[in-house]
């Protein structure tokens, strides 16, 4: 056996020690499991403990080796997880909310859930799955118990991208059977590949078996008379056809056991489910109880055209759920905006209501093992990042499908590199028949997806053969280029105290031959998939067609330039968020510098989003309160303007409720003349302040001053041009002049000071300037990185003492608490300088609003008109011309 093979042996036997451990793990149980056996092993020797293992062989283990097993086991035990956070509309809060719980779930033998439980144990930590179980439960409580005579429930649970939703829902899908609900229809998103994984994935929490195999909840626990009824396979989606021969001999009026369809997205799929049902049942099905899941529920499910004439699939949907007397539907998403915008109160008598989570809305916690967007862009101080900046020769932002692809940036070549040392680094570790996949995200056409295919495969090619040929050799490095190389990749990029250049060389040249490429998109002739019996390793070209829900196995390097204007479509993108047990420090994304911003953004935006949704919920708001909020949210107001796209519009009203959030001049103007005047503004605003300021570290303050002082700064301050949405420059200043004109209250003034050279405005006020990145975009205007104008708790410097000892670093708590608004001023110190600006400054400033999302005031409300609308859409038609 190699000491890879029995690395892993000795691990998994104490891994099963511990699991038998109910509850939390006492402190330090794991540093003692691992010495007991240590001690064992050294009084009857590695050759007994295989015997005691039941393995044939073992080799010695060094003391690094059992260090590391402590460090991975710590990680899978030390994992937490909260239960999640739940608003109940209106009707919902007045129904009995614990029948699950309170009864059922006691007096159920739970068949589906509890082999389901124990096959999830084997691999999840504790936590996770105790998580699971009462997220399910509080789910089931808010769908109905399926004896009820009528009812018809709909819900929404909100996960994060990758975090586990299959595997959330697939716990649904289990107590629901148990529960009693009889056929079960999973929607999964509009791609073959992902209707398959989804199946194979049911297949082993709640099938138990694939073509007469017993697999994952099935193994040993598959009591034939409880087998579900799939009418769908790993390879087949729903026709007609097939369900007739299969439900042949079949009474689904008396049938005991449940029912599942797992269909695509699609059209025509919902028709046939919908056209057998009517077969099989003449009338309303009155005595089975329904489930739906709508995973990825934001994708195509949500009405786009007038209620009288709803599209295809928001219609089907609708339709089948009017078939049964008892439904419920559950929407799962990571991004729930499309879903929110779903008019509440829109019904039509031939399909039924429309689809808006009315009953519920759930949002899942993340556990502390997930590899997130926070963890990603914004905890790690950019480790994982590698900023892409040589793409614009041969791939460049905002390319056409006739674009000609004759070689790949060096970038690209550098990030095929780091996957190829990245699977060996993962073999040496112990996971030699783990998957291993990269992922290229470079374009929204089909055909220059296969272009890019060819030149990858090129490259591969000239790195498998001098790897093949040279690698085990003493010189390898002076006889190859490419493998010289990969050793300047290792040395840049690895730790190379875990393995030296010649085992990672040696351990290449034997599996370099194993890598694959794939493309998946429309057009794809060879699929991708992941072998039951050998490691993948697989570089996987595609798009669309990856960016919803679909799996990429053992992801460690991504290379991304995918251009899109909505975030909740970038978010989705992102395949590279998930679990990374064992290889977390391997992961790297390649991506241009703005889209990097444009993901811290989306995260600052998800956790308003989600403070927001805590705040509601500990109020007991309801979903419709929780869409209006989001509608009126800032972030949200290119999704708005989207889905008000009609092709005779001359203008339209748009709400925007400004409490409770924060907005900077993050994109400042490069033309000197108005620097100059920027500069001048922040000048004449403080010299026009009454006497007496408080001064605070180093900063100043001024409290309680009259509106109209902060209405003439923002008309003489120049602020990026022709966006009164803040969608570029992140400040909507056409709604700030308002709120202020429409609210007569006063402001508090802030100035800030940083650690750059002293800046004079006038004999009693001196700040040092604060020290910010400065990106020169295509457009010529200056960016701040991160587009971030304040740090810290900005915020903080208006509250009193002991309030600000409270806040601590929260803004969003800062905000709610705030008396005033507060103008904060910034006077920035270039990085690098900026050899033509006076005094190497720019002028930048921010607005800060008190409140949060319950605040009982009047939202602002502006007009916008033809020519804006129409810029903003044909940036919307250009997104949805894609084909991959």
């Amino acid at each position: 056996m190699s000491t890879t093979t029995g690395y892993l042996a000795i691990k998994e036997h104490i891994f099963s020690n511990l699991k038998k451990i109910d509850g939390v793990l006492p402190e330090n149980k794991i540093a003692e499991e691992v010495s007991n056996t240590k001690l064992v092993i050294a009084q009857i020797g590695y050759e007994m403990f295989a015997k005691v293992i039941a393995v044939e062989s073992l080799p010695v283990l060094e003391e690094d080796d059992w260090n590391r097993i402590t460090r991975e086991l710590e990680t899978h035990f030390d994992v937490k997880m909260e239960a999640g956070i739940l608003i109940q509309g209106t009707e919902q809060q007045e129904r009995d909310n614990t029948w699950w719980t309170g009864v059922e779930k006691q007096r159920n033998k739970k068949y589906y859930w509890e082999r389901y439980k124990n096959h999830i144990s084997s691999f999840l930590p504790t936590d996770v799955v105790r998580a699971i179980d009462t997220d399910t439960d509080i789910v089931m409580n808010n769908i109905e118990n399926p004896t009820v005579t009528n009812f018809s429930r709909y819900g929404m649970v909100v996960g994060h991208v990758q975090s586990g939703k299959t595997g959330n829902y697939s716990g649904l899908v289990c107590k629901a059977a148990d529960a009693g609900y009889k056929f079960i229809v999973v929607i999964a998103g509009g791609m073959n590949n992902l209707r398959n994984q989804t199946q194979e994935r049911l297949n082993e929490a709640f099938v138990g078996q694939t073509n007469g195999v017993q697999v994952g909840a099935g193994k040993g626990d598959s009591d034939k008379n409880l087998t579900p009824y799939s009418l769908t396979t790993v390879l087949r989606d729903f026709n007609r056809h097939d369900a007739d021969r299969a439900s042949q001999g079949v009474n689904f009026e008396t049938i005991n056991v449940p029912v599942l369809i797992v269909i695509k997205k699609n059209t025509s799929t919902l028709r046939s489910v919908i056209s057998w049902l009517e077969k099989q049942y003449k009338n309303k099905v009155a005595d089975h109880a329904m489930l739906v899941i709508d995973d990825e529920s934001d994708y195509a499910s949500v009405n786009t055209r007038e209620e009288e004439d709803p599209t295809a699939i928001n219609g089907g949907i609708r339709r089948l759920l009017s078939l049964f007397s008892r439904s419920a539907y559950v929407a799962y998403t990571a991004t729930p905006y499309a879903n929110i915008f779903i008019d509440h109160e829109a019904e039509n008598d031939s399909v039924g209501r429309d689809l808006f989570p009315k009953d519920f809305i759930y949002a899942l916690d993340a556990p502390t093992n997930y590899f997130g967007a926070r963890k990603i862009f914004l905890d790690t101080n950019g480790r994982h990042l590698i900023e892409v900046t040589d793409n614009g020769d041969d791939l460049p932002a905002g390319h056409n499908k006739d674009i000609d692809v004759t070689s790949i940036p060096n970038s690209l070549k550098e990030a095929i590199q780091v996957f190829l040392l990245n699977i060996t680094v993962r073999c040496l570790r112990g996971y030699e028949t783990s998957h291993n996949s990269m992922l290229v995200h470079a374009t929204r056409f089909t055909s220059v997806h296969q272009k890019i295919a060819i030149e990858i495969t090129n490259y591969l090619d000239d790195l498998q053969e001098d790897v093949i040929a040279f690698g085990k050799l003493q010189d390898a490095k002076s006889q190859s280029d490419n493998i010289q190389a990969l050793s300047n990749t290792y040395s840049l990029y690895f730790n190379q105290e875990e393995f030296s250049w010649e085992e990672i060389i040696n351990n290449l040249t034997d599996q370099v031959g194993s890598v694959l490429i794939r493309e998946v998109h429309q057009k794809t002739t060879v699929p991708l998939e992941y072998r039951k019996d050998i490691a993948t390793n697989a570089i996987v070209i595609g798009g669309t067609s990856l960016a919803r829900g679909y799996t990429l196995e053992g992801l460690s390097v991504s290379y991304f330039l995918r251009n899109t204007i909505f975030y909740d479509t970038l978010m989705q993108m992102g395949r590279w968020f998930g679990y990374r047990s064992g290889y977390e420090d391997l992961c790297k994304i390649y991506m241009p510098y703005d889209k990097i911003v444009d993901f811290a953004e989306i995260i600052t935006a998800t956790e308003e989003l989600l403070a927001d949704f805590q705040i509601m919920a500990d109020n007991n708001m309801t979903p419709e309160k929780f869409g209006l909020a989001i509608r009126q949210n800032p972030n949200s107001a290119l999704q708005i303007t989207a889905r008000n796209k009609q092709k005779n519009v001359r203008e339209f009203n748009y709400s925007m409720r400004l409490d409770g959030k924060a907005k900077e001049t993050s994109v400042l103007s490069s033309k000197p003349d108005e620097i100059t005047k920027n500069i001048e503004s922040i000048k004449q605003l403080v010299n026009s302040l009454p006497n007496g300021f408080d001064k605070i570290n180093n900063h100043f303050l001024w409290k309680d001053v009259d509106r109209d002082i902060i209405l003439n700064f923002l008309n003489t301050f120049i602020t990026f041009q022709n966006d009164p949405l803040g969608l570029t420059a992140r400040m909507p200043i056409s709604f700030i002049k308002k709120y202020v004109e429409e609210r007569n209250i006063n402001w508090d003034i802030a100035l800030y000071s940083g650690q750059g050279e002293i800046f004079t405005i006038n004999s009693d006020v001196l700040v040092r300037k604060e020290k910010r990145k400065i990106i020169t975009k295509a457009d010529n205007n200056y960016e701040l990185q991160n587009r971030q104008v304040s740090s810290g708790n900005a915020e903080s410097i208006s509250l009193e003492e002991p309030e600000r000892k409270v806040v601590g670093t929260n803004r969003i708590a800062a905000r709610r608490i705030m008396k005033h608004p507060l103008l904060m001023l910034h006077i920035i110190e270039p990085n690098p300088e900026i050899p033509s600006l006076d005094d190497n400054a720019l002028a930048a400033f921010g607005a800060s609003f008190p409140g949060d999302v319950l605040s009982d005031t009047e939202t602002i409300t502006l007009k916008i008109n033809t020519v804006y609308y129409n810029n903003l859409l044909k940036e919307v038609e250009e997104e949805n011309e894609s084909d991959d």
